[in-house]
């Protein structure tokens, strides 16, 4: 049981709390018992949004592409955080090179290109944080 006291337009009120069930407190003030419905007030949520900011598409050279269809995503593996991106949009990779260095799991682990082509987008930067199936890389 919690006690409390409160002045109200200069009067003392000792208040009880005997106890709440769901959204009805069972109180008692100065000896005097009341149930109390308690009207709940929507919480702000502390978990911060992430919001990533907008890309500039950047200048690059033109460079001879194959059919250009939809772009191909690399995705994270694991959850973790980029700790290191080796190539930059407009960079021709080959299938097997390193594009980044992720951290998950107390362990760094290379995040590698799964075919030839070349880096349309790279939506993520260092130090982001990343869940398993988040895009890091798109290739054309």
């Amino acid at each position: 049981m919690k006690q409390f006291k409160f002045t109200i337009h200069g009067n003392d009120y000792a208040v009880d709390v005997i106890g709440i069930d769901e959204n009805i407190a069972t109180l008692e003030v100065n000896g005097t018992p009341y149930e109390v419905e308690i009207h709940k007030t929507t919480k702000a949520s502390k978990t911060p949004r992430v919001i990533a900011p907008s890309v500039k598409e950047p200048s690059r050279p033109e460079i001879e592409k194959r059919e250009r269809g939809d772009a191909h995503p690399i995705a994270a593996p694991l959850p973790g955080s980029v700790l290191e991106i080796r190539v930059k949009p407009g960079d021709i990779i080959e299938k097997g090179q390193v594009l980044m260095i992720m951290e998950a799991m107390k362990m760094e682990n290379k995040v590698m290109a799964d075919r030839k082509g070349v880096v349309e987008d790279i939506p993520v930067k260092v130090g982001d944080a990343v869940l398993q199936g988040d895009i890091l890389v798109q290739i054309i």
